[in-house]
């Protein structure tokens, strides 16, 4: 399945949705200012933008995900490393390893997942 592109405000919205779906849209629109800052017309702006690109939906007046978090996360690193590392894992974990400080639990972490990949 594709998923389609959520921008990073689009994304915080689903963060919400993610947490308290499914929920009732004033509910959201209540949760979206308080969180985001948003007005109601922003909000249901980006339920309908959502709604058209088959992100969520919006029945009777209760909006649900249409996509997990998962899947757009794994979308969005997919993207990232095509985009950027030439579709290359072990770059961008070259890259990203030496950019951030890991610990000893995170590196041995790693490593179990290499030495398990292809068990699954």
């Amino acid at each position: 399945m594709d998923v389609p592109k959520i921008f990073e405000s689009e994304y915080r919205f689903c963060l919400i949705l993610w947490e308290h779906e499914p929920v009732n849209s004033t509910e959201l629109v209540k949760l979206c200012k308080t969180k985001l800052g948003w007005s109601k017309a922003t909000t249901y702006t980006v339920i309908k933008r959502l709604s058209e690109r088959g992100v969520v939906k919006n029945e009777d007046a209760t909006v649900t995900s249409l996509v997990s978090k998962k899947d757009v996360q794994e979308a969005e690193l997919d993207e990232l490393v095509n985009k950027t590392f030439e579709g290359s894992i072990s770059a961008f974990i070259n890259t990203f390893s030496r950019r951030q400080d890991l610990s000893q639990d995170e590196i041995m972490e790693l490593r179990r997942m290499i030495d398990t990949f292809g068990d699954e």
